[in-house]
């Protein structure tokens, strides 16, 4: 099987925590059983994998609340990197949002994640004069 961009399905889930893993994206606060649990069940459609051979090699989960378009958990595992698949998945993601009427896509990135930012700057994404807000709903392990 070439390269393909899908829809996320569950039997994909053990492959996609490892790769997040291997990306740096599970910190202590986050459960990616849990964030990938919640998004099955809200805009399912809006979490993508990037398959080549079968296997998977990126994610990207993306939303939109009817204002703005989000992406979050883009990872491609790092011995396919450097290949275009983000920049794929990115397309894929604007690409679904865009169908949806989607003005505006936000993103975060935690500020030391420096070939993170150079990636997005050089796929059109720009730092806005803003501050990133967030409050916990609950706490880990609720």
């Amino acid at each position: 099987m070439p390269f393909e961009i899908r829809a996320y399905q569950e039997p994909d889930i053990s492959s996609v925590v490892e790769i997040w893993g291997r990306c740096g994206l599970i910190v202590p606060h986050n459960d990616p059983h849990k964030d990938i649990a919640l998004k099955a069940h809200f805009q399912p459609d809006l979490f993508l994998v990037a398959q080549l051979d079968w296997q998977i090699v990126g994610t990207v989960m993306a939303g939109y609340e009817g204002h703005r378009g989000w992406l979050n958990y883009l990872a491609v595992d790092p011995e396919h990197q450097r290949k275009g698949y983000g920049r794929l998945l990115v397309d894929a993601a604007e690409s679904r949002l865009k169908e949806l009427g989607c003005p505006k896509v936000n993103l975060q990135i935690r500020e030391s994640n420096k070939p993170v930012l150079a990636f997005y700057r050089a796929i059109g994404y720009v730092t806005e004069d803003l501050i990133g807000m967030g409050k916990r709903m609950e706490q880990p392990g609720e």
